[in-house]
Order: C-alpha cells, then structure tokens, then sequence
C-alpha cells in the first residue's frame, strides 16, 4: 500500500483534534471534576463518558483477541462507515470500489461525502474475482469494500480472493464482517497486523443482540485507528451504552449458545423454505439470515405483512429479483412465518408457481 500519509487527505493528516475535557487529565486519578462545565447533581449521568472507551476496549480486546490498541467503536457501524471517507477520500476527486449488491450504507456514505462510488457486479453465485475488483480502480481509489458474509446475499466473499486484493491495492480495503460470528470461520481481525491496510468492521448488533445500544466497531493498525479518534466526534458513544456493552461482554458464553440455536434454525428453516411450492431456491447462507428467490416475491411480501409478518423484500435489489431475505428469529416466530407461507402457497394456483 502507499503510506498512510500519502492516502490521508492533508487537512485530515494536518488536523489539530478536539481536546475533551476528560482527555486532557489522562494519567492522573481525580475525583473532585471542576472543568467540564458539568451539572454535579443527577450522578452519574451528569458526567461525559469516556471519549476513548478504554474500558470497553479492554474488555473487547479479551474476546475479540485484538489488543486495544487497534480498536476503534463507534455509534453503530454506521460511524466506522463513514469515518474511511472522511478521512482518506477527497469530495468530488477520489472514488471508492464495492461488491454489488451489497449493504447500503456504502453508498449512501460515499453520495453523504461526494465520493464516486463505483459498485462492481458479483456473479450468479454471487462471488467476485480480486482481478474484477481491482479492473475497477484507478489512480483516485482509495477504498474497496468487501462485505463477508454479504449482505443480502448471505455468502461468504472466499479468503484468498480478499488476500490478493489486499497484497495488490494501493488504498484501504474493508472488510465488513459483521455477521461472521455465524460463518464458522476465524476472522479477519486476526489478521490486522500482516495487512497495514486492512479495516475490519464487526457489531454488537448481531450476535450479540444488542441492536438497541448502537455499537459498532473497526479493527486495524495503530495508526488507522488513531486517523478514526482524530476525526470521530469527541463524545461519539455514550454512557449507558458503554455500560451495556460492559454487561453483554461479562458472558460471552451466552453468546455462543445463542449463536448454535441460531445456526440449528437457519438450518431448519432453509430446508423447510425450500420445500414450499411458491420457492424457487435457497441460496447457502453464511449468516443468521437467508435469501430465497420466489415465484412472486412482492405477493408473499404483502401477504405476510397483512399478517404482521415482516421480512425483507430485496426484490428490486440488482441479482435480486424476486427474493426475499428471512432473518432468522426465535423457533416461536420461525414456526409462524411458516405456517403463513405453507398458507399461501395453498391458495397458489398449479400455473402460479
């Protein structure tokens, strides 16, 4: 890769960061707290968190296997999104390259901060080639991102195929991985320190279940991570999040039991969907999600929503069409949704499906 400094926008590189408060003491113990302007009553969520999450960090970096160091968390993944354009791509100028389809917030970031947005085409196997991805570069990109396992489409984008673009480009690949706690394979985290230029992205949305605390996080070198706290917001993750994520980290065995129980449904219920006359195919998943292309996509959506059924209709989504993505919920809500669906597909007429 180039160096770091050479992909950074200067104002970026340049940029003298926002001095918290709680910054500025660091090193020392205190407990009388007079220089923040705070309010002394209403303890304790009268105080700014901590703007670095030290302690978050800590405990993440024992589950996650990554010293603290090289953890970024920010207010969902959203921010660990964003934050790569801001800092290495120049509005109206520079370019970043995707798999297509793929998670929104690629795009939406990329117009959010004028950045071409260049999404390259997965095959019918929703798979992509590093020549394909890399044909799609030119001197303006900065970043490649790689979703895996992907969404919508479930499947994991193959190691090696990851490796020879992170050995080839010049830029910043990230890999979003946020639903790899059920892919069974080991993380790219892991490999953070034989790539300079590796960002990997994970939750604690998924797995963990804790969609509501908005947690997401970036794993990466020292001094990636050090571009993300210069740029991020000074106080970008609250209080009781961080207290909740503390709660939720104390017992990462919960965890994986819900993580079996997860992978035991998804099992059940792609064979299940598969089986149903209004199916045309299943496609092999990677997540706690699946996607299943029907006869008439739109009709089983509308039905099952009359029925306060919700999933995801990606019917309009490019190699998408006519498929629906099935989060997998408890046994109770999966044994509904297909009892709803066998009660469609009932009413389908022989030249319907």
């Amino acid at each position: 890769m180039k160096e770091l400094k050479a992909l950074c926008r200067k104002n970026i590189w340049d940029l003298a960061p926002y001095s918290s408060a709680r910054n500025e003491y660091a090193g020392h113990q205190a407990h009388v707290f007079l220089d923040a302007n705070e309010n002394p009553y209403n303890s304790p969520l009268n105080r700014y968190p901590d703007p670095l999450q030290e302690t978050v960090k800590e405990a993440l970096s024992k589950v996650k296997g990554v010293p603290a160091e090289n953890i970024f968390l920010g207010n969902g993944s959203d921010e660990a999104i964003d934050l790569p354009y801001r800092i290495f791509c120049r509005p109206g100028k520079d370019n970043a390259v995707a798999i297509e389809p793929t998670y929104g917030m690629y795009k939406v970031c990329a117009d959010i901060n004028d950045v071409e947005y260049r999404p390259v085409l997965l095959d019918e196997d929703f798979q992509i080639t590093s020549a394909k991805l890399l044909d799609a570069c030119d001197e303006n990109t900065k970043l490649i991102w790689i979703c895996s396992p992907n969404n919508p489409t479930g499947n994991l984008i193959p190691r090696n195929t990851i490796e020879e673009v992170l050995e080839k480009f010049q830029g910043i690949v990230i890999v979003d991985e946020a639903y790899s706690d059920f892919s069974g394979v080991t993380p790219m985290r892991k490999e953070i320190g034989q790539h300079p230029n590796l960002v990997v992205l994970n939750t604690m949305s998924k797995a963990w279940g804790c969609a509501a605390i908005r947690l997401g996080m970036a794993f990466a070198s020292k001094e990636i991570i050090g571009l993300y706290n210069k740029v991020k917001y000074p106080y970008n993750v609250n209080q009781l999040t961080q207290k909740q994520a503390l709660e939720a980290l104390k017992d990462p065995f919960r965890v994986d039991k819900w993580v079996k129980i997860i992978l035991l449904e998804r099992a059940r219920m792609m064979v299940a969907v598969k089986e149903l006359p209004i199916s045309k195919h299943v496609y092999p998943s990677d997540a706690n999600f699946f996607l299943v292309r029907m006869t008439d996509a739109q009709s089983v959506y509308d039905y099952l929503t009359d029925k306060g059924i919700i999933v995801r209709n990606r019917t309009h989504v490019r190699l998408c069409g006519n498929c629906l993505r099935i989060t997998i919920g408890s046994k109770t809500e999966n044994q509904e949704l297909l009892a709803a669906l066998r009660k469609y597909s009932e009413g389908v007429k022989p030249h319907q499906s």
